[in-house]
């Protein structure tokens, strides 16, 4: 949200200049100023566009095993826990759970004002420090699990993507440790074939909805991707292919042993309340 509001104050300062009697003194300049407050406008326009809009959510396991998976669990119910406190609510589109009730992936799609804008900072690696309850000798253990909130794209066509840039796969739709499985090919999984992006989709109930929402999860993840380049390529730095959920890349850490602590590496902004923050209350960390 910062960026934005440095974009509008700029929008104001430029048109500020606009109503100044010299403005046309120069006429390079004066069309340079324009095309400059036009393409602002626009910006402005389309960041807000996707702001005020819903979300797909999908948490990955990382580095860390049993742990890790039962993190990604943990993460999930915290952040279901804020979206009952905000009125929102969520659908499961696809799950990978694991013996221990735990995941190696999931995603949801989230629906409500401003979810978008209010959640896509938590985007990134999330780190946890505790004693494993997975461990026979309850030794520490330091698990990661990736957090990512993509715009929910209404049309996969507000983002074209070319049909010889996808692979798509069909598969059986089913639950947890073989239950409920649906004996109709209906699961849809999409690669992209440029950026070895995977989206999956379980949720409907035929193959054609299935792809459709895959379609726009896909679309959210490449929307995504080329505005962080986009922001990336402003501040002069380059963005890696792939982020690895490994030590190194988190943007958060959440230690529960030796001693309690919540703590942001991008704001620094911290807590003790830890088990405030597992229960939803994030709001501290929204930037």
């Amino acid at each position: 949200m910062a960026d934005n509001q440095d974009k509008t104050k700029k929008l104001e300062d430029l048109e500020a200049q606009m109503m100044k009697p010299d403005f046309w003194a120069d006429k390079n300049r004066a069309q340079a100023v324009i095309k400059e407050i036009s393409e602002l406008k626009a910006e402005i326009a389309g960041v807000g566009k996707y702001d005020s809009g819903d979300a797909i959510l999908t948490i990955l396991s990382g580095a860390g095993g049993d742990d890790a998976e039962d993190f990604s669990k943990m993460l999930l119910q915290m952040y279901c826990k804020f979206f009952a406190k905000q009125n929102w609510s969520y659908k499961i589109l696809d799950e990978n759970e694991n013996d221990h009730g735990g995941y190696r992936n999931i995603t949801l799609e989230v629906s409500g004002k401003n979810v978008y804008g209010k959640m896509k900072s938590e985007s990134g690696v999330h780190r946890l420090v505790r004693l494993s309850p997975f461990n026979a000798k309850s030794l520490r253990q330091t698990s990661f699990s990736l957090v990512e909130f993509v715009p929910k794209f209404e049309k996969s066509a507000e983002l074209s993507i070319p049909e010889s840039d996808l692979r798509i796969e069909i598969s059986k739709a089913g639950g947890p440790g073989g239950q409920n499985v649906n004996k109709r090919e209906t699961a849809v999984r999409i690669v992209h074939l440029p950026s070895g992006i995977s989206v999956r989709s379980t949720s409907e109930r035929s193959q054609p909805q299935n792809k459709e929402k895959a379609l726009q999860i896909l679309t959210g993840k490449l929307f995504a991707k080329r505005e962080e380049e986009k922001a990336a390529k402003e501040k002069g730095l380059s963005v890696t292919k792939t982020t690895s959920i490994e030590w190194g890349n988190q943007i958060r850490s959440y230690v529960l042993h030796p001693y309690k602590m919540v703590k942001d590496h991008r704001t620094e902004v911290e807590t003790a309340k830890v088990d405030e923050v597992l229960d939803g209350d994030i709001e501290r960390f929204l930037v």
